[in-house]
This record gives C-alpha cells, sequence and structure tokens, in this order.
C-alpha cells in the first residue's frame, strides 16, 4: 500500500483519467488494453480484478462528462446574467464551487482507495464491550510531528516476530466490507456525498428564478434590453448633448456672475469665458465648421431604427414587470431557503462530526473467521474529520451572506426606485420612478454597475424618446424629398402637406420656398425658432394638430403669418399663442367652440388680431361668439358652418359694420334674420343648407343697398315674393335646390343680374319676362320640368352660359344664333330629337362646349360642325 493515501488515490484516479481519455479521444481499443497494462504495472498494489473494472467504469463515465458541463455546476450558464448578481451572490458562488471541490475530492477518495482495514483481536469475552480497541487509538503518538524525537543513550534492540493469524485474503475482503457496513458511522461513510448533495442544493436555489418558467422569461428579457441600452449609440449620444448644454448654462451663469464686478476683474473673466466658449462645439461657429463632430455624436438611420425599437420595448417591458413582484418573491424564498439549508447543515454536521473515528471496533460472527472481535483502522477518518470542519467553515460563510442578503432585501425599500440622482446627474428631468419588479431588478444592477441605470434612464425619458424620434424624421425625410411634395393650393400658394407623421422635420425649415405650410394628424410639434428660414411663409394649417410655439418662433409669425388654419378635437386644444399673431388676416377655426361644463361659447378675445379680415367658424354653435366683436371694425368676411346646431342668436351681427361677406350655412334657420338688414356695406349674403320655406322678409334686404350676392340655395323655398324687385343692386342670385314652382316676373326686373340659378326645382316654365335681363351672362335652370323655353329668353345677347339639361325640351329654337356671346350649352337629358342648324351661327360656341347627346351631335351637317370647330 502507498505509504500517504490521498496521494495514492489521487495517483490511480489521474492515470485512469487520462488514459480513459486518450482511448476516448483515439477510439482504439488496443491502446487503451497497452495502457491499461502499462498503468498497472506501475501501480505500487495489484489490485483486485473487481477494482480494475470499477476504475474502468468510473474513469469511462468521467470521460463521458465535458469539462465544460462540469465547470457550469459552480458558474452560470449565460454570463449576461452577472448583472443581477450582487457581490454576495458572486462570493457565494465561489463558496459553492470550493464546497463543490471539497465533495468531489471525497468522493474520489472513496472511489479510489480502500475505506478500511481489519484485524482480529486474539482476545474474546462474553461481554464484548470490555474489548474496545482503544489501546491502538492511543498506542505510541507520532512524535515527529512534534520535533521531540531524541536518541536515547543505551537503546535495547530486539528482533520481534508477527502474529499469524490464519486468515486467507477472502476473508480479510469480507470481513473489510462487513465491518464497513454495520459498524462504521453513516456520516462518515457517506459525508463526501452529503457535501456534494447539498452544494447542488445551493447552487440550484441561488439560480433558481434564472430558470422559473414565471421569471427567467422576464430576467432574460429585461437583461437582453438593459444591455442593449448600454451599447446602444444613441444612450451615448443623448448623454453627451445633455452635457453640452448643461455645460453651457454653466458658462451663462458664468456670464452673468462677471456683470457684477468690477470692470477690471469683468475683462479677465470676460477673457477665461471667452476661451471656455471657443472649447464648446456647440457655442463656436467657427469651430463647427472646422472640425467635424465626434463619431459618438454621429447616428445613422440604422442605429436610429433599433433605438426607436428599443423605447417600444422599454415600454412594453415597464407596463409588463410592473404589474407585479414576482421576481422580489421570488429571490426572497430562495434566499430564505438557503438559510434554513444553513441551519440545517451547521447543526446536524456539528453533532455528527465527532462520529467519524480512525478505530472502529467491529463484531463478526465466529463461525465464519474463528474470531469475534475485529478492530478496525477507517483509513480516511483524519482526513475526513478535517473536511467536515473544512466544511463547517464554508457553510458558516455561505450562511452569513445569505443572512445578510435577508437584511439587505428586508431592510431597503426594493419595491420602488427613484431616479432623483440620475436626473440630477443627466439633467433628463422627465424620468420617472418605477416599482415593483422593475424596482426590484434596478436595485441589483446597481449592486453590480450604477451605470447601467443611468444608461438604460435614457430610454425611460420622453424628451429622449422625442429627441430620437426628431432625429429619425430629420434621416427619412431630406429636403429634397420635401421638396417633390410641394404643390400649389386653392389660393395658389406653394403649399407642403406632411399627413400623420410621428412629428415635425427639422428639414422642413431647409425648403426656404415654402409659402403655405400644412400638417395633418402630425403629433408632438413643437415650431422651433428655425421657422425664421421661411420668409415666404404666409399661411399655416394645422390640422388635429396640437402644436407648441417657441417665443422667437413667435416673433416671426406675428409679422409674417397672414393665415392660419385650425382644426382641433376639443377647445384646449386652440393654441393660446394664437391670440397674439397681431398680423394675421384669416382666421379659420374647425373644431368645438364650446366649453364642456359650462356649455356655453368661450372662445378667448381677439382684441390682438388688429389686421384680420376673414374669420370662419366651423362648429355646432348656439350663438355667434361675443369675441367675434372684438375685431367688428376691421372684419371683412364672416363664415359659420354649423354642423347640426340651431344658431338662434344674431344680435353680435349688428357689430359688424364693416362686413362685406355673410355666410350662415347650416344654421337651421327657418327665416333670414333680422340683424342682417342692419349690414349696410354687406356685399354677399349666403344661406345655404338651411330651412328657409319662404323669404318673405326679403324686402327688408334692400336696405343692404351694396348686396350684389344672394346666394339661397339647398333650403325649402316654395316660391319666391314678388317684392324682390327692390333689390336693384342684385348681381347674382342663386336660387337652386329648392322646391319653387314657378318664379315670379317681378324677379326679372332686377335689371343687374349676371348670374341666375334656378336649377335642381319643380320649374314647368319661365315667365317671359326673363328677355328684360340683358345683361344676363349665366343663365341654369336644368334639372327642371321645363318643356319650352320662351323665345324672349335668346334676346339676352350677352348669355355666356346656357344649362337647361335634363328637362322635357323638344325643341331648341333656331333664334339660338343671336347668342352671339354663347361659349356654352347645356342640353342633355332632353327630348330632342335633332338640333337646330342655327346653332352653327354662334360664332364663340364651339362642338366642345356643347353638352348634348352622341346622336344629336351626330345628325349635325358637316357643314354645321365645320363651323363649330372653327369657331
Amino acid at each position: 500500500m502507498c505509504c500517504k493515501p490521498v496521494c495514492c488515490g489521487w495517483f490511480y484516479f489521474e492515470k485512469l483519467f487520462r488514459v480513459v481519455c486518450r482511448a476516448q479521444l483515439s477510439l482504439d481499443t488496443g491502446e487503451l488494453v497497452s495502457d491499461l497494462g502499462s498503468f498497472r504495472l506501475h501501480t505500487p498494489v495489484d489490485p483486485p480484478r473487481t477494482q480494475w473494472l470499477f476504475f474502468l467504469q468510473c474513469g469511462a463515465a468521467v470521460s463521458m462528462i465535458p469539462v465544460g458541463e462540469f465547470r457550469n455546476l459552480g458558474t452560470e450558464q449565460n454570463s449576461k446574467f452577472r448583472v443581477l448578481k450582487p457581490w454576495w451572490d458572486v462570493f457565494s458562488e465561489y463558496l459553492c464551487v470550493a464546497m463543490l471541490m471539497l465533495g468531489v475530492f471525497g468522493c474520489t477518495l472513496q472511489l479510489t482507495q480502500d475505506k478500511i482495514a481489519c484485524l482480529p483481536s486474539h482476545f474474546t469475552s462474553p461481554t464484548p464491550e470490555a474489548i474496545d480497541c482503544s489501546h491502538i487509538r492511543n498506542y505510541a503518538e507520532n512524535e515527529t510531528w512534534e520535533r521531540t524525537l531524541v536518541k536515547p543513550v543505551n537503546p535495547v534492540i530486539r528482533e520481534v516476530f508477527g502474529r499469524k493469524n490464519n486468515l486467507d485474503i477472502h476473508q480479510y475482503v469480507f470481513v473489510n466490507h462487513y465491518c464497513y457496513e454495520r459498524f462504521v458511522h453513516w456520516y462518515a461513510k457517506y459525508f463526501p456525498y452529503l457535501v456534494v448533495i447539498h452544494t447542488m442544493i445551493f447552487m440550484v436555489a441561488s439560480s433558481f428564478w434564472f430558470k422559473f418558467p414565471g421569471t427567467s422569461s422576464k430576467i432574460d428579457l429585461f437583461v437582453t434590453i438593459l444591455g442593449k441600452c448600454f451599447d446602444s449609440p444613441w444612450t451615448t449620444r443623448a448623454l453627451s448633448e445633455v452635457s453640452e448644454e448643461r455645460g453651457e448654462e454653466k458658462l451663462v451663469s458664468l456670464r452673468r456672475n462677471t456683470m457684477s464686478k468690477d470692470p477690471t476683474a469683468r475683462a479677465d473673466e470676460e477673457e477665461t469665458v471667452g476661451l471656455l466658449r471657443s472649447s464648446s462645439v456647440k457655442s463656436n461657429t467657427e469651430k463647427k465648421t472646422q472640425e467635424p463632430q465626434s463619431t459618438p455624436s454621429l447616428l445613422d438611420k440604422k442605429e436610429g431604427e433599433q433605438a426607436k425599437a428599443l423605447f417600444e420595448k422599454v415600454k412594453k417591458f415597464r407596463t409588463h414587470v410592473e404589474e407585479a413582484d414576482i421576481l422580489n418573491v421570488m429571490y426572497v424564498l430562495q434566499t430564505s431557503l438557503k438559510v434554513l439549508k444553513f441551519l440545517l447543515i451547521i447543526i446536524y454536521t456539528a453533532v455528527l462530526a465527532p462520529n467519524i473515528e480512525i478505530v472502529v471496533r467491529c463484531l463478526v460472527p465466529p463461525e465464519l473467521t474463528g474470531f469475534d472481535i475485529y478492530c478496525c483502522n477507517h483509513n480516511k477518518a483524519h482526513l475526513f474529520s478535517k473536511l467536515a470542519y473544512c466544511y463547517i467553515s464554508f457553510v458558516g460563510v455561505y450562511g452569513l451572506l445569505c443572512i445578510y442578503t435577508l437584511y439587505w432585501l428586508f431592510h431597503r425599500p426594493l419595491k420602488e426606485y427613484s431616479f432623483e440622482q440620475v436626473r440630477l446627474e443627466t439633467g433628463i428631468n422627465d424620468i420617472p420612478d418605477v416599482k415593483n419588479d422593475f424596482a426590484f431588478l434596478l436595485h441589483l444592477v446597481d449592486q453590480y454597475d450604477p451605470l447601467y441605470s443611468k444608461r438604460f434612464a435614457v430610454f425611460l425619458s420622453e424628451v429622449s424618446e422625442s429627441r430620437l424620434h426628431q432625429l429619425n424624421l430629420n434621416h427619412e425625410w431630406t429636403a429634397k424629398k420635401l421638396r417633390s411634395r410641394l404643390s400649389r393650393n386653392p389660393s395658389n400658394r406653394l403649399e407642403l402637406h406632411l399627413l400623420m407623421l410621428p412629428g415635425l422635420p427639422d428639414t422642413v425649415f431647409d425648403v426656404t420656398e415654402v409659402e403655405s405650410l400644412k400638417l395633418e394628424q402630425v403629433n408632438n410639434v413643437t415650431i422651433p425658432p428655425s421657422v425664421a428660414k421661411l420668409e415666404s411663409l404666409q399661411e399655416l394649417s394645422l390640422i388635429y394638430c396640437p402644436a407648441k410655439l417657441q417665443v422667437a418662433a413667435l416673433s416671426h409669425l406675428k409679422e409674417h403669418l397672414k393665415v392660419l388654419r385650425l382644426a382641433f378635437e376639443s377647445l384646449e386644444e386652440v393654441p393660446l399663442w394664437m391670440y397674439s399673431l397681431h398680423g394675421l388676416e384669416e382666421l379659420h377655426l374647425n373644431g368645438p367652440l364650446t366649453n364642456e361644463v359650462s356649455r356655453s361659447t368661450s372662445l378667448e378675445s381677439l382684441r390682438e388680431l388688429k389686421a384680420l379680415r376673414v374669420l370662419t367658424l366651423r362648429s355646432n354653435l348656439s350663438k355667434i361668439p361675443t369675441s367675434v366683436g372684438d375685431v367688428a371694425l376691421q372684419l371683412h368676411r364672416l363664415c359659420i358652418y354649423n354642423e347640426g346646431g340651431k344658431l338662434q342668436a344674431f344680435s353680435s351681427l349688428k357689430k359688424l359694420t364693416s362686413l362685406v361677406s355673410l355666410e350662415l350655412v347650416g344654421c337651421e334657420l327657418e327665416r333670414i334674420p333680422s340683424a342682417i338688414f342692419s349690414l349696410n356695406n354687406l356685399l354677399e349674403l349666403d344661406l345655404r343648407e338651411n330651412k328657409l320655406t319662404t323669404v318673405e322678409e326679403i324686402l327688408s334686404l334692400q336696405h343692404c343697398q351694396r348686396l350684389a350676392t344672394l346666394r339661397l340655395w339647398h333650403n325649402k323655398i316654395t316660391y319666391i315674393p314678388d317684392h324682390i324687385s327692390k333689390l336693384h343692386s342684385l348681381e347674382t342670385l342663386d336660387l337652386s335646390w329648392n322646391k319653387l314652382r314657378k318664379l315670379p316676373s317681378r324677379l326679372f326686373y332686377c335689371t343687374k343680374l349676371r348670374h341666375l340659378d334656378v336649377s335642381h326645382n319643380q320649374l314647368t316654365s319661365l315667365p317671359p319676362e326673363v328677355g328684360i335681363l340683358q345683361g344676363l351672362q349665366v343663365f341654369s335652370a336644368a334639372f327642371n320640368s321645363l318643356e319650352s323655353l320662351p323665345e324672349e329668353l335668346f334676346s339676352c345677347k350677352r348669355l355666356k352660359t346656357l344649362a337647361v339639361g335634363n328637362n322635357c325640351l323638344s325643341f331648341l329654337s333656331p333664334r339660338v344664333a343671336n347668342l352671339a356671346q354663347l361659349v356654352r350649352l347645356e342640353i342633355k337629358g332632353n327630348r330632342f330629337e335633332s338640333l337646330p342648324v342655327e346653332i352653327g351661327d354662334c360664332p364663340l360656341l364651339t362642338l366642345s362646349g356643347i353638352i348634348a347627346e352622341d346622336n344629336l351631335l351626330d345628325q349635325l351637317s358637316s357643314d354645321v360642325r365645320n363651323r363649330l370647330n372653327d369657331s
């Protein structure tokens, strides 16, 4: 046997392990047999064949387990979870690795060395307790350990002879196994296995929340997002921009402080400030042009899209994780389990460790060997005893760490996490505090490195997100792309229309030729001072697009903006800066102008809009807003489109003495409001889409001596009174889309009429007095039931457009040739069988100006067609 059991055991195991590993790599059976032979020759003792087979099986089993897999027992398989491991968890892992190595070392000794060696006692007794083998344990202590070995002066040396026991090897093997199984304490036999099992339980308990389905998905997602946020170029850019801004603020405050000092000191300070400013890229324009931006500040389109996706992931993750605290509970439970396990191990190990005895008395039936009492030596008892106390020390330290963890868990408010310090350091003031599992994870990350939370906080800020969106917008909407979308609007202005964008690109202000900017359903709009670049901008349309305005931008718009169009869903969305645009000439409002609480119209004062000439209100009003009276002296045009509501109070109209054009559309009017009659300067009145059935009060319109246009279309008027002839200044009259059955002859005594529209009624005839209108240029009587046209109609020689389609006409008078200025003739939808040849004598009428059935045009002679083509 080897003089040192431990070294001998390691020699066996290491040699055998190398042999089996080489054989596994080479897959050569002959080499395996050869190596095993050499291994056997080099061993000091020739073990039995059963031990050889056992060694071989153990070696093969160990060789089948890769070293990497064995290593994973002590460390977490995925190293990315390290950010969630505070220092005590890392220390605990190393302790687990040490305890696991201790247990594996003990198991190796158990498998590779003889466990016990027994010798019979030549004495027996009816009371076996009298023979306890204690004399072997206490016989001749090893004095060399104490360095007290002294050579005697007169030594006595004599020869001794060994005692024969008359037992063969099989009896010794049997007794050794029998005594080991029956009389060695179970703790002494299974101590190394218990160490391995307990250590594995510790390791499983430490990483259980990384594997449990309810927590692993959240942890994995959090660690993934955290890593991407930490490495994102946007994080670096956002923090650097904030750092520059705070540096500029310090420079400004330093500049202000110098203003209160004496002139000499101020001059020195100004030199210092100048030097500081020259080092700032943001403050020094020359340096901007000379030196390109540093690489961290650049962000390409792909990186911008990735950062945008990260913002969305962080929002969804926060919503998902803040709802519960399962991560906190799981971590507390697994830590509590480790504490209980620690207490259990300490108690039973301290109690059972003394049972690891070197000398063991064994009682064997005498009929088997002739001896009934054996004194056995437990070969590894001394080493196991030392390992047991070492193990207790490791477990003790491990338990103290677990107790400290519980103290940390219950002593600190881990369900809330404040970014107050981050807000102070970065200057990003809108970073929200978090709670529950989200807060717990961030507390753990802080134990690893607080920089992670600081960089992660950037993706919780809405300001940071808006800046990123702005950057992505600038990448997507270049000035070249915006110029390709320019077009002329109905006001003949060069308009840029942007629809449903997440924000307003800064590149818009590089398209300096824009005259009209229309933003429809664009989110998070803030008009910056760079709007001053748009020197040609005169019209701004914000369609369901609440917009903020910076002070410098407001100064520019006050001077240049002429037309403002706003569409909104609530009165609160109307921007307050609108009321200070003193250069505004046209204001168009589309949305509810009624307060949701008081149900009253609450449009603020328009007194500051001193240049306002046109006001359009598209809403659901019960009365005209009183604020309209603030612009009574300069307002020329008022348009009210009432969507479904009945307009009842018109007293404010009397103040609008300068009003030239008035439109009251969809106001459910049953009569013409009397307040209109006092508008002496009124030129145009439009009352379409109301409920007018009679216009008896039309006589009072003669007070509007300048009234030239009257539109009463889309009503339910059944007749027109004769005194309409009193409106001598009337030039345009629209009575279409009513229920008129006849026209009064007195109507045609409005001799200044140039445009008369009576289409979409129920007329069966026209009075011959129509010929009185010698100035008539446009006449429409389409979609009626006319069976004939009066000959007097063709004496209106200034007629340019004649529309009589969709009637019951069967004959067109040859006198149509008298209409020398006719350019458009609509006769489609009648009962004509042919057209008069005299139609070709109209000098300005062309074939394309005749709206008729194709067969009628085909019947025209070639001569007529040629004359029409020549025209």
